[in-house]
């Protein structure tokens, strides 16, 4: 009988889920608006969660001092970033650099999706070397959308599933996005093509774990192996924690899981003031650690999302309190529970500080209504 390896007893003082909210919201830029570029901020968050357009923009008009739109777009149109499926199989906005580094660090996980049964049934017969290969020149020779994809994968393979075909021709080749798809008020259908067409350059090596652990800490920390494992997609990572040990702090949440940390790190006072922020949807904020108690109280775990719709996150002293939309006419805001006036007032005025941001020149009402169905 195979033994698993008896794992050391978490040791080190224990943060309060307070202490960690107030960490966790200093590396995400969410205490203070940072000074720095929005490539920087990019790099230092390891990337944006991007399944739709908008959501990098709100991400950075949330944490950055001076971002216009017209910054992030030109990164895009400058192939200084590019938005690619990543993380947790979703797309990400990633510089450049990142893209062709971190892409290949995932590709275990590329591979256990097309191991799905929902996709392994669709592919029956198909070689993925050749699909990599076909997919590959054809999106190479002018960017393509997935329906082309779908249809000349088709044409080779009819028997197969169109779209099990589409999903293995993303899993095997780091296929991006290209431009205009992703810049503000330009924005086209989704076409392809390879990172290394559009950047001009092959990719390097995966990025190694030892070096991704630290950037993980330092943009989402204290954090555990879980945590990083819900982050990055990947598992089995708990080697590249152990090999680091020596170099990191430890502590326990207050459940008594270990959590690992850069010495150098920002653990402000848990009492520290977190001003509103309005967030998109899909924040990795929300969504990088397998405990999100750090971010959302356990009475409105969920409450972003309904009927398979996904509601803008509003943080009120740095925890999830409420939801946001914007409409024609307004951006509305429904908050969970009673905000006293002085909250209220905080919370439109930052709403309104995001709207002259991202819509300087459009004219919105902040109002307090109702968001959800």
């Amino acid at each position: 009988m195979t033994r698993t390896k008896a794992q050391p007893a978490a040791t080190g003082p224990v943060l309060t889920t307070r202490a960690l909210n107030r960490a966790t919201l200093a590396r995400q830029l969410l205490l203070r608006r940072s000074p720095m570029s929005a490539k920087a901020a990019v790099e230092h968050l390891v990337g944006l969660q991007a399944q739709e357009v908008k959501p990098p923009y709100v991400a950075l008009a949330a944490r950055l001092d001076g971002f216009t739109t017209g910054e992030l777009s030109g990164l895009l149109a400058g192939r200084e970033a590019v938005r690619i499926v990543t993380l947790r199989s979703t797309i990400h906005l990633h510089t450049a650099d990142d893209c062709l580094a971190l892409r290949p660090l995932v590709q275990p996980a590329r591979d256990r999706e097309l191991n799905m049964k929902t996709f392994r049934d669709g592919l029956t017969g198909v070689d993925l070397g050749r699909l990599a290969a076909l997919a590959r020149a054809f999106v190479e020779s002018e960017p393509r959308t997935m329906r082309q994809l779908r249809e000349a994968l088709g044409a080779e393979w009819p028997d197969a599933d169109p779209q099990a075909l589409a999903v293995a021709a993303r899993c095997t080749l780091p296929l991006v996005q290209v431009t205009p798809r992703g810049m503000w008020g330009r924005s086209a259908q989704v076409a392809l093509t390879t990172a290394e067409h559009w950047l001009g350059r092959p990719a390097g090596p995966p990025a190694d774990l030892d070096t991704v652990v630290p950037r993980y800490l330092a943009a989402f920390g204290p954090a555990s192996v879980r945590d990083f494992q819900t982050w990055s997609g990947l598992t089995r990572t708990r080697p590249a924690f152990d090999r680091l040990r020596p170099s990191l702090l430890t502590f326990r949440d207050p459940g008594g899981t270990e959590l690992f940390d850069l010495p150098d790190a920002p653990r402000p006072d848990p009492d520290t003031p977190a001003p509103p922020r309005l967030l998109p949807e899909f924040d990795n904020l929300l969504l990088s650690h397998a405990d999100r108690a750090r971010v959302v109280p356990p009475p409105h775990r969920g409450r972003t999302w309904q009927a398979n719709t996904l509601y803008c996150p509003l943080l009120v002293d740095g925890f999830l309190a409420g939801v946001w939309r914007l409409y024609d006419d307004a951006l509305v805001i429904e908050p969970f529970t009673d905000l006293t006036r002085a909250r209220r007032t905080e919370v439109a005025e930052e709403a309104e500080r995001m709207l002259n941001v991202l819509y300087p020149d459009a004219s919105y009402d902040v109002r307090f209504g109702t968001v959800l169905p």
